[in-house]
């Protein structure tokens, strides 16, 4: 539904932490569904750890907060290049439940909970292969630059 050109529009982010590849589904005010395609040449592999690659769990939280930003700038009708930022201010019921590492692809998938003044609630999932990864209820906060 969106290739990584589409996400660069609603996303601020750049290479090396532009954490979406692609979304699958979207619907507005509801929820989304993107992929993160995990290499061995991520650049967070050559230190964590060398010898036996693992994903940095700030990292697949902060993939799933990207995907609920695409979520919350489509649903908005906004774009960053607007002067819109979305940043990522807390996380409720963080849990991780297995290690993600390369040659995954790890499944996104966000649903909003409530907005109130510019802070959005999502609940977010993370999964490989159908397996949950991590699960948490994040908060953004949709500020001007």
């Amino acid at each position: 539904m969106m290739d990584v050109n589409e996400i660069r529009e609603y996303l601020p982010h750049r290479y090396p932490f532009l954490l979406v590849d692609r979304v699958l589904e979207l619907e507005k005010g509801a929820s989304i569904v993107a992929i993160k395609n995990v290499t061995v040449n991520e650049p967070f592999f050559n230190g964590h750890f060398p010898d036996h690659p693992v994903m940095p769990g700030v990292l697949i939280v902060e993939a799933m907060a990207q995907a609920a930003g695409i979520l919350g700038f489509k649903t908005m009708d906004k774009k960053p290049q607007d002067g819109s930022i979305y940043y990522f201010v807390g996380a409720d019921k963080l849990r991780f439940k297995r290690p993600v590492v390369p040659g995954d692809q790890l499944k996104l998938e966000a649903s909003i909970l409530s907005e109130k003044r510019g802070i959005w609630k999502f609940e977010v999932r993370a999964s490989v292969d159908g397996d949950t990864v991590s699960s948490a209820t994040i908060l953004c906060a949709d500020r001007k630059v």
